[in-house]
């Protein structure tokens, strides 16, 4: 299957400057921005539509419905990390980032007008449902192909503070959700917000998504080798050790990143105790700090090296996670809460701020970005989509605690995994 974009010119094998490596990394990070904002403006306004989408009158049975919707857009991931890291394997990187940047503008767009369940009954879940999943499919093909790009446009020695900036526009997008969120809660009224208001971040992100796909038209294209069996599953297949140490690694990082940032608005709101605007706020604090920690992170990975980062966070979040969850359950001031987060996060930016970097050094150029891309998707998908889900279901069972020590588990997963890791410096494939 082929899909044509039309972009502008640039000579793939054309020599890169400082100046231009420096656009690329803006140009590729804001799309990257602006499609992580769209997904999570789901998330933040949550609180507010839930009830026009899926009317039980309870709170957490709402939150949990929307949550499931969150997860399924998830589940598209595996599917829009195969198709778009094969077509960036074989047509370039620049192509499918314009590709799945247009795409999610599109999904934006359709909720921003999406019918109530009053208006059209049954069919407005079932609706917001295909929409999610569109997104779900860009969005898993975004990681890949952006991770892979800014890993290979990065200079050779400064690659995890410039790879970093894929995890500042990532949070970023996050960041600019709950921002919008928090001006919307300040000039309107609370059923202005549940009625119409929580349509506007939709509506913005979709107008944002066309400004990033024009900037992605003037990137420098990075995949200059392309054999006839790039981006196939066969030549995949020929990489099971990098293949399963990516989705082993993803498996404890995305669950942990997930619980303490989409999902920690709801439970600062339904567990905490804390109001709906009080959780926004300590959310924004959290998210903007823990955004500048990313190329401080990823510097430390040039010099330490990406294996020690992530056993770092592997040790980290196993002994860490209880105990900051059980006095966040507990926690008495919004000061509280953020510093706990925040310390939470502090461990995570230890996988974050390389994410990508570390997953795009496993794999040769011929089939980088399929690598990257399917394998982070899968993992994503079972553990960091489902976060949410598998946390309400477990409160709404009386067993909170239990998702506690589920995310512990899954990051003394990661840190085993890590472990068997060769070292990066020695090994790794962008050199």
């Amino acid at each position: 299957m082929t899909i044509d974009v039309n972009i502008a010119a640039t000579p793939a094998d054309a020599p890169i400057d400082a100046k231009r490596r420096i656009w690329s990394i803006v140009a590729g990070s804001t799309g990257n921005l602006v499609e992580w904002y769209d997904f999570y403006a789901y998330s933040f306004t949550a609180l507010y539509f839930a009830s026009s989408f899926f009317p039980k009158g309870d709170r957490t049975a709402e939150l949990l419905s929307t949550a499931a919707v969150f997860a399924v857009g998830f589940f598209m991931r595996p599917v829009g990390g195969w198709f778009f890291g094969r077509y960036a394997d074989r047509h370039g990187r620049k192509a499918a980032m314009v590709l799945s940047v247009l795409l999610m503008c599109g999904g934006s767009l359709a909720i921003a007008v999406l019918p109530t369940y009053a208006m059209i009954g049954a069919a407005a879940p079932a609706l917001l449902l295909v929409v999610r999943m569109i997104q779900g499919f860009s969005l898993g093909g975004e990681y890949g192909t952006s991770a892979t790009y800014m890993s290979e446009v990065a200079a050779s020695g400064r690659r995890g503070f410039f790879a970093s900036f894929q995890y500042v526009t990532l949070i970023g997008g996050q960041l600019s959700a709950v921002l919008v969120v928090t001006v919307l809660q300040q000039v309107l009224t609370d059923d202005q917000l549940r009625s119409w208001g929580w349509r506007l971040p939709f509506l913005l992100g979709a107008v944002l998504a066309v400004v990033a796909m024009y900037l992605r038209r003037s990137l420098h294209e990075t995949a200059t080798e392309r054999s006839a069996e790039a981006g196939t599953l066969k030549a995949l297949a020929r990489h099971p050790r990098a293949f399963f140490t990516v989705l082993g690694v993803t498996a404890g990082g995305s669950l942990i990143f997930y619980a303490f940032t989409t999902y920690m608005q709801k439970y600062l709101v339904n567990t905490s105790g804390m109001t709906a605007k009080t959780a926004t706020g300590v959310m924004t604090g959290v998210l903007f700090v823990y955004m500048l920690m990313q190329p401080a992170f990823g510097w430390l990975s040039d010099k330490i090296g990406r294996r020690n980062c992530l056993i770092a966070f592997g040790v980290g979040t196993t002994l860490t996670t209880v105990p900051i969850f059980t006095a966040l359950a507990n926690v008495g001031t919004p000061l509280g809460a953020f510093l706990l987060i925040l310390a939470a996060l502090a461990i995570v930016s230890l996988y974050t701020s390389i994410s990508g970097l570390f997953k795009a050094e496993l794999f040769p150029m011929e089939v980088r970005a399929l690598g990257v891309g399917l394998s982070y998707a899968l993992g994503n998908a079972m553990f960091g989509g489902t976060a949410e889900y598998v946390a309400l279901w477990f409160k709404q069972a009386g067993h909170e605690q239990w998702f506690y020590w589920y995310v512990t588990g899954m990051c003394a997963l990661a840190l085993a995994v890590t472990l068997s890791m060769r070292d990066l410096r020695k090994h790794g494939t962008l050199d």
